[in-house]
């Protein structure tokens, strides 16, 4: 899979496409995209969702996307770094409102599909994201002051958004197929041992508990248990990379018996241990 690396703490910019021509990639930077106009369809991590003016997709580092154009598309990035968010944003922030960015940003449950749902806010979000591009790119007087006004007013918008819009899982589950939906759960609720039990995983998606594993395995060619580790992985690689955590605590948080099982079962994936990755991603290595 294709990595773009981005050496800048913050950029904004457009483009406009007939074609997607980019293959199926993710990046070592948070990424917000909206949609300025057209439609398609949003591949991201193998899940598929339709996209339209004015909607917006936030992207964590290790997610992987790709776009899929049905009629010529204005997309407008807004690329940051965690270190932008917090000097920018969490360093001014009411706790409040910081815990929920944070867990926002850390939530590995977020919503696939567009951030965005309320109308007015759907028009505000693309009015601002039109402002902080003309901002970013003509580098007028106080532009860093007001960019990072408008990031913060576009970011306060999209958890508004996200953290309080009870109707998404509901949306997902209407109009994923039935292997989609069983994935996404999965992907949701990973690090929840209870939700992942064989009873409540086959309850969830109205198969028989000893029917559900069987019916995995021949849609997707991988056990369960091969798909709960590889997300677990996915959790590790962004942990390693985006949070402060130690090889202990993160081996605590994924549900691994202890440090050294975490070791073994994550260089079984990467080839590399844990802190090989973390430090060859830091060019340490």
């Amino acid at each position: 899979m294709k990595r773009i690396v981005n050496f800048n703490s913050f950029n904004v910019f457009s483009v406009e496409k007939e074609n997607w021509d980019i293959e199926y990639h993710n990046h070592n930077f948070y990424e917000l995209i909206i949609i300025e106009k057209g439609k398609g369809v949003h591949h991201l991590n193998n899940i598929t969702f339709p996209y339209k003016k004015g909607d917006a997709f936030l992207l964590r580092p290790s997610d992987a996307h790709e776009f899929t154009i049905k009629n010529k598309t204005r997309f407008i990035y807004i690329k940051f770094t965690e270190l932008y968010l917090w000097e920018n944003l969490l360093a001014n922030t009411k706790n409040e409102l910081k815990k929920t960015i944070q867990l926002l940003m850390e939530d590995h449950s977020f919503v696939y599909e567009s951030v965005i749902k309320n109308t007015a806010d759907r028009v505000h979000l693309l009015q601002l994201a039109r402002i902080l591009l003309y901002e970013f790119s003509h580098k007028n007087t106080y532009n860093k002051e007001i960019t990072a006004d408008l990031f913060a007013g576009i970011f306060t918008i999209l958890i508004r958004n996200t953290m309080h819009n009870v109707s998404a899982k509901n949306w997902v589950t209407k109009n994923l197929s039935r292997i989609e939906k069983i994935l996404y759960y999965i992907n949701v609720n990973v690090l929840d041992a209870e939700k992942m039990k064989i009873e409540n995983l086959a309850k969830e998606c109205m198969l028989s508990p000893n029917y559900v594993s069987i019916y995995i395995k021949k849609q997707t060619g991988f056990s369960i248990q091969q798909h709960i580790m590889q997300h677990k992985i996915k959790v590790a690689e962004k942990l390693l990379l985006q949070s402060h955590y130690n090889i202990s605590e993160i081996a605590d948080k994924l549900g691994f018996n202890d440090a050294s099982h975490f070791n073994k079962i994550f260089k079984g994936y990467q080839q590399i241990s844990p802190s090989e990755f973390k430090k060859r991603a830091n060019g340490s290595l």
